[in-house]
C-alpha cells in the first residue's frame, strides 16, 4: 500500500469531503424552505404562522449550526497551529534511535561505576521476556487486534477522527475516556515516552506515532507491542509485561502454543492490568474472576465480529474454563545489589528526574517541594522513569577505590566500639525486638580540584544497617569545624597572622564557661598555629567571639559558599566555634568544605552521577561544575601550612609514622564531640580529601558513645584506607606537587612571647622592653607584625595580662601553669607542679597528671622539655542561655619530646554542656 508522503494529507481530504457534504446540505435547506413559502400562500391564516415559526426555528438552528461549525473550524486551526508549534521545538528522532527504544524489552535503568563499569540494573518490579512475531500465536495477534485496533492495518499511526473524538471527550468531559490511541500510539507512549498526561506530550505522541508507521512495517510494530505491554502479575505475584512472560506466568507455555481462549484472556488483560489479573501480589489466585472472564468472553466476540473466528470456535471459547489452567503459587527469585551504592546512585537520578520534570512543567522545584502530595506526585513518575524506561546513570566512584575502602573497613569494623544489644519498642512494629547496636563509620574520598566523589564508605554492613552515614546522617562536627568557621575566615580578613596569640584562660561568657579538654586550661596566650594543632577550645572561642562582636565578620557567608548552612540561632552561639550544632552536618559536607583549602579557596559542590543518558541515546543530564570562591589563595596556603602542625606536632601525629607515603604536604583537623559521640578526621593532600566519622546510631534513644581511646582508632583507620588507596592509585594524591606559595602570603618574624615586633612597652608604669626569641609567621595580603604592646592578644582580660607580664618580668605566678576547672567553671589549684629552667629533659609524676612544662621567662626563651603521653577529644560546649549548643575537641596523641626547646605538657580541654546539660571534657596534650 503506498503512503502519502505528509500524513495530513489525508486528513485534509477527509476534511474537503465533508464540507463538500455540508454544502449540499445546506443547498437542499434552502431548496425545502423556498418551496414552503411558495406554498404558505394557499394554506389558511393560522397554517401559515405554524409554518413562519417552524421556518424561523429551523433558521435559527441553521444560524446555531454554522456558528458551531465556524467556531470548531477556527478551534481546529488553532490547534494545528499549537501543534506545529510544539513539533517545530521536538527534536526528530533516528531511525536507530527509534529502533532500539521500540524493541528495548530490558526498560529497566542501569547503574555504573566511573570508567564505564557496571553495578547493577535498577530493580523493576516489571519482568518481561522477549520473544520474535513468529513465535507468537496468530490468535494472539488477532485477538489484540480486534481488540485495542481494529483499523490497525489501514491507518498510519494515527486515526484521526479518533483523535478529535478524544480531544472533544477530553475538553468537554463527555462520552467514553477512549484516549483515541492506536496500537502505535501506545507503543510509543510505552517505549519513548513518559507517562504524564499533557496536551505537549499528546502532540508529541502524534508526530512520533506518524513517524514509527513510516519506518517500520505493521509486523515490528505489532511485535515490539506484544513485547512491551503490561499484562498484570504472574504466578510468583511479580509485575509483567510482555506476551511470552505471561503465557509462561499464567498457563505455564508459551506464548506460540497459546490456545485460542488463552489467548483471548492476555489480549484483553492490557486494558486494566489490575484488574483483569487473575493474580494477587502473593501469587495465589483471585476467588472472583469475574470481570476477567467477561473480558475475555469481549475480546472472543470481537475476534468473531471481525471474521478472525468462526461462531463455533467463538461458542467453544467461551465454554473453557481457564481457572483450572491458571498456574499454582511460586515464589520468585530475589537479587542481591551492593546496598549503600546501589541506593546512592538511585536516590540522587531519583532526584536529577524531579527537578527535571517539576522544571519541564513550568514550576520551581523550591515551591513544589514545600507541598508534599505535589512532589510525592514527581516522586512517583520520575521513579517510574527509572524503573520501566531504560535510562543510564553514570556516576564518578572508582570502583577499585571503592572496594579497596570496603575491604580496610570490614577488617577495622571490630576496632571501632562494642556492640550493644538489648531490647528495645519498634513504634513501626508495635512491639519490643531485640536489637544490637554497633559503632558505625561513614566516610568520603573526593576530588578537591572537580568536586567528583570518588569512593565512600557508608556503613559497617548492609544488611545490617542500611543507612548511609556517609551522605544521610547529620552529627556534630566537633573541633573539625575551627578551621572552617573560625580560624579561616579570620586569616582571610587579616584578623590574626599564624602566631597571633590567642586568650586560653578560664572565662565566663554570659554563663557561657567553656574549658579545654577534660575541665583544663592552659593558663596562657596561645599561638594560633599551636591552638589549632592542639585544637585548644578556648582559643577557637575567644577568636569566633572577637570575630562576631569585634570585627563583625560575617562568618555565616563563608560558611553557606562552601555548602553548610547553619541557622542565626547556631550562629549567635559561642558554642558553634566547638561544633555545637542544632543538626549537624553530613560526611560530604565536611569534606566539601575542607577541600575548599586544598582548591586555593574556591569551593566546588560535590557530586557524584556524572550524566544520566535517555533510553534514545541523547544525554539529558551532565553535571556542570561550579567553583564559588570563599577564600584567596594566600588565605588558603596559610591555613595549609597551619594544619600541617596537626600532624606534625599536633592531635594528629600518629599518621606521620602510619601512612606509608611523604606526609610533607598532607594536613587535616580531628574531632570529637561530648562524651565522644561522634569522632572526626579529615584530612587533604593537593589531590584529594578523605574524611571519616564514626559513632554510634542510638535509633531507640540509647546513649551509646564511643570511648576515649576512639580518636586514636580513628585514625588508624583513616590511616590504613589512605595506605590502600595510595597503593592502588599514587597520582591521586598528587603529593609531588608542593603547594606554590601565592604572592599575598608573606612571612615575617615575631616575638615567640607575644606574636608582635620587639620594642618597649609601658605596663603598671613601668616600661618593659620586648625582646627574646623569635619565629616565623604567615600574613596575609600585605599584613605586617603589630607593634609592640602590652595587649598584644585576642580573647585576654586586664586579669589575663597582669598573669602574663608579671611571669614576664621574672615574678613566680600560675602563668602557662594548666589548670583544672570544677563543675561551676572554678579553677581547682594544682597541688603539684614542676618546672625546669634547664635545658635538659625531665620527667615528674605524681597522682594526678604528668607535667612538663616549658615557660617563657623573661628574655622570652623556652627552657624546657619533658615527655608525655595523654590523649583527646572533642565535646559539646553550650552558651549560659542554650546548654545545647557547642561542641569542643580533644584528641588522643602520643608524643614524645627529648631534649628539645620548648615541647610538651599535659593539658587539655574541656567544654560547656552537651545536650543533655551534663558538663562535657576533654583532654589532650600541648606543645609550646
Amino acid at each position: 500500500m503506498n503512503k502519502p508522503q505528509k500524513w495530513w494529507q489525508a486528513f485534509l481530504k477527509n476534511l474537503q469531503q465533508l464540507g463538500q457534504r455540508l454544502a449540499a446540505f445546506f443547498q437542499n435547506l434552502g431548496r425545502r424552505l423556498t418551496r414552503n413559502r411558495g406554498q404558505a400562500q394557499t394554506k389558511t391564516t393560522w397554517q401559515f404562522k405554524v409554518n413562519v415559526f417552524i421556518q424561523t426555528i429551523r433558521s435559527l438552528a441553521i444560524y446555531l449550526f454554522s456558528g458551531l461549525l465556524v467556531v470548531g473550524a477556527l478551534a481546529f486551526g488553532l490547534l494545528l497551529g499549537y501543534f506545529g508549534g510544539i513539533m517545530s521545538h521536538e527534536s526528530i528522532p533516528t531511525y536507530a534511535s527509534m529502533k532500539r527504544q521500540i524493541e528495548n524489552v530490558n526498560q529497566s535503568s542501569s547503574l555504573y561505576f566511573a570508567q564505564k563499569v557496571k553495578l547493577a540494573d535498577v530493580k523493576s518490579d516489571l519482568i518481561r521476556t522477549k520473544t520474535s512475531y513468529n513465535d507468537i500465536s496468530p490468535y494472539l495477534i488477532k485477538a489484540v487486534v480486534a481488540t485495542e485496533d481494529d483499523d490497525f492495518y489501514e491507518h498510519r499511526g494515527v486515526v484521526p477522527k479518533s483523535l478529535i473524538r478524544a480531544v472533544l471527550s477530553d475538553v468537554t468531559g463527555m462520552g467514553a475516556q477512549t484516549g483515541g490511541s492506536t496500537l502505535t500510539q501506545q507503543l510509543v507512549k510505552m517505549q519513548l515516552l513518559s507517562s504524564e498526561t499533557t496536551w505537549r506530550r499528546k502532540a508529541t505522541e502524534v508526530m512520533l506515532a506518524l513517524r514509527i508507521d513510516k519506518y517500520f512495517s505493521k509486523q515490528q510494530i505489532i511485535e515490539s507491542y506484544l513485547n512491551v505491554a503490561t499484562l498484570g502479575r504472574n504466578n510468583a505475584g511479580q509485575n509483567i509485561a510482555g506476551v511470552e512472560t505471561a503465557a509462561q506466568g499464567l498457563f505455564g507455555t508459551t506464548a506460540k502454543n497459546l490456545t485460542l481462549p488463552q489467548a483471548a484472556f492476555i489480549a484483553g488483560l492490557p486494558q486494566s492490568p489490575s484488574i483483569y489479573t487473575p493474580y494477587q501480589q502473593d501469587g495465589t489466585v483471585k476467588k472472583d474472576l469475574t470481570y476477567s472472564m467477561k473480558r475475555k468472553d469481549v475480546v472472543l466476540f470481537r475476534m468473531y465480529r471481525h471474521g478472525d473466528i468462526t461462531k463455533k470456535q467463538y461458542n467453544d471459547a467461551k465454554k473453557v474454563d481457564l481457572r483450572q489452567q491458571f498456574q499454582a503459587p511460586t515464589t520468585a527469585s530475589s537479587s542481591t545489589t551492593e546496598g549503600y551504592m546501589y541506593n546512592l546512585l538511585l536516590g540522587q537520578a531519583r532526584n536529577i528526574l524531579i527537578d527535571q520534570l517539576i522544571e519541564q512543567n513550568g514550576r520551581k522545584v523550591a515551591t513544589v517541594k514545600q507541598d508534599a502530595k505535589l512532589y510525592a506526585q514527581y516522586y512517583d513518575q520520575a521513579d517510574e522513569l527509572l524503573k520501566q524506561k531504560g535510562y543510564r546513570i553514570d556516576s564518578t566512584i572508582n570502583k577499585k577505590l571503592y572496594d579497596e575502602l570496603q575491604d580496610v573497613t570490614a577488617t577495622q569494623g571490630t576496632t571501632f566500639g562494642s556492640d550493644y544489644t538489648e531490647t528495645a519498642f519498634d513504634d513501626n512494629l508495635n512491639k519490643n525486638v531485640t536489637i544490637t547496636e554497633k559503632a558505625q563509620t561513614g566516610s568520603v574520598l573526593l576530588d578537591n580540584e572537580t568536586g567528583a566523589v570518588l569512593a565512600f564508605v557508608g556503613g559497617r554492613d548492609f544488611t545490617d544497617n542500611q543507612i548511609n552515614h556517609a551522605f544521610d546522617t547529620q552529627r556534630s562536627p566537633g573541633s573539625s569545624i575551627k578551621p572552617l568557621i573560625a580560624y579561616g575566615p579570620a586569616v582571610e580578613n587579616k584578623v590574626i597572622n599564624s602566631q597571633t596569640m590567642i586568650a586560653d584562660f578560664a572565662h565566663n561568657f554570659n554563663g557561657y564557661k567553656p574549658t579545654d579538654y577534660n575541665k583544663s586550661i592552659e593558663n596562657r596566650f596561645v599561638p594560633a598555629t599551636e591552638a589549632l594543632a592542639w585544637s585548644y577550645n578556648l582559643p577557637a572561642v575567644n577568636l569566633y567571639n572577637h570575630l562576631k562582636n569585634e570585627t563583625k565578620v560575617d562568618v555565616s557567608s563563608y560558611m553557606s559558599k562552601m555548602g553548610i548552612n547553619l541557622t542565626n540561632s547556631e550562629y549567635s552561639q559561642l558554642g558553634i566555634a566547638l561544633g555545637g550544632t542544632d543538626r549537624g552536618i553530613s560526611v560530604e559536607q565536611n569534606a566539601s568544605a575542607f577541600a575548599t583549602f586544598a582548591n586555593g579557596g574556591e569551593h566546588v559542590n560535590p557530586y557524584v552521577i556524572s550524566k544520566i543518558t535517555a533510553p534514545n541515546g541523547s544525554v539529558i543530564y551532565r553535571h556542570k561544575s561550579k567553583k564559588t570562591k570563599v577564600f584567596s589563595k594566600s588565605t588558603s596556603y596559610i591555613m595549609q601550612q597551619m594544619m600541617k602542625s596537626v600532624i606534625s606536632t599536633g592531635t594528629g601525629t600518629q599518621l606521620a609514622w602510619q601512612l606509608n607515603f611523604n606526609t610533607s604536604n598532607v594536613y587535616g583537623k580531628t574531632g570529637t564531640s561530648n562524651d565522644y559521640r561522634d569522632i572526626w578526621f579529615v584530612g587533604s593532600t593537593p589531590g584529594v580529601t578523605l574524611a571519616t566519622w564514626m559513632g554510634y546510631d542510638n535509633f531507640y534513644g540509647n546513649s551509646h558513645n564511643l570511648t576515649s581511646a576512639s580518636s586514636n582508632t580513628n585514625m588508624t583507620y583513616w590511616a590504613k584506607m589512605a595506605n590502600a588507596l595510595y597503593q592502588t592509585q599514587p597520582d591521586l594524591f598528587k603529593l609531588e606537587q608542593t603547594p606554590v606559595k601565592p604572592a599575598g602570603a608573606e612571612q615575617h618574624q615575631v616575638l615567640t612571647s607575644t606574636g608582635t615586633e620587639a620594642g618597649s612597652i609601658s605596663y603598671g608604669g613601668s616600661k618593659i622592653n620586648l625582646t627574646g626569641a623569635k619565629t616565623n609567621a604567615w600574613f596575609n595580603d600585605g599584613a605586617t607584625p603589630a607593634k609592640a604592646s602590652a595587649n598584644f592578644a585576642i580573647g585576654g582580660t586586664d586579669e589575663n595580662y597582669k598573669l602574663f607580664w608579671d611571669h614576664y618580668q621574672g615574678k613566680s605566678n600560675d602563668y602557662g601553669v594548666v589548670q583544672n576547672v570544677d563543675d561551676n567553671g572554678d579553677v581547682i589549684k594544682r597541688t603539684t607542679t614542676t618546672t625546669d629552667n634547664s635545658a635538659d629533659s625531665g620527667t615528674n609524676t605524681n597522682s594526678e597528671a604528668t607535667t612538663n612544662k616549658d615557660v617563657n621567662n623573661s628574655s622570652g626563651q623556652n627552657t624546657d622539655s619533658g615527655n608525655n603521653a595523654t590523649d583527646s577529644n572533642t565535646t559539646t560546649g553550650g552558651t549560659g542561655s542554650n546548654p545545647d549548643t557547642g561542641t569542643e575537641e580533644n584528641n588522643n596523641q602520643d608524643t614524645n619530646n627529648t631534649g628539645k626547646p620548648g615541647t610538651t605538657t599535659d593539658q587539655g580541654n574541656t567544654g560547656g554542656k552537651d545536650t543533655n546539660g551534663d558538663q562535657a571534657t576533654n583532654n589532650q596534650p600541648v606543645t609550646n
